[in-house]
């Protein structure tokens, strides 16, 4: 994987893709932001800012205010890897939130995304 180029993008750039993605499936904007949340630990308030900054993929994981402990609970296989195979960590944070994002969009329900 090429993860410098991946770890620069803006989230920004890539968050309505996540959007499209789970509207087009009949889910909500919503719903994207509660995985989001969930996983990272940032409110509506901070991860607006996020967007606004344009902060990159490193920096939103990395200054996320806390990465929940249940993602290590998060498996399977996203664009050809397993997740809880992937040996560094910031791609497995990223690769994480694809995952939840295509559960969303296969019409999974949120309580077995957020692993409850």
């Amino acid at each position: 994987m090429e993860n410098t180029r991946i770890y620069k993008m803006s989230f920004a750039g890539v968050y309505p893709h996540y959007i499209a993605k789970a509207e087009k499936k009949g889910r909500t904007k919503e719903e994207v932001h509660q995985i989001i949340f969930w996983l990272t630990g940032y409110n509506e308030e901070s991860f607006q800012k996020i967007l606004d900054d344009k902060t990159n993929f490193e920096d939103f994981f990395n200054n996320a205010p806390k990465m929940n402990p249940n993602a290590s609970k998060i498996t399977g296989v996203i664009c050809g890897y397993r997740v809880e195979e992937i040996e560094d960590k910031l791609m497995q944070k990223i690769r994480y939130l694809d995952k939840m994002i295509d559960e969303l969009a296969k019409g999974k329900s949120m309580d077995k995304i957020l692993r409850q």
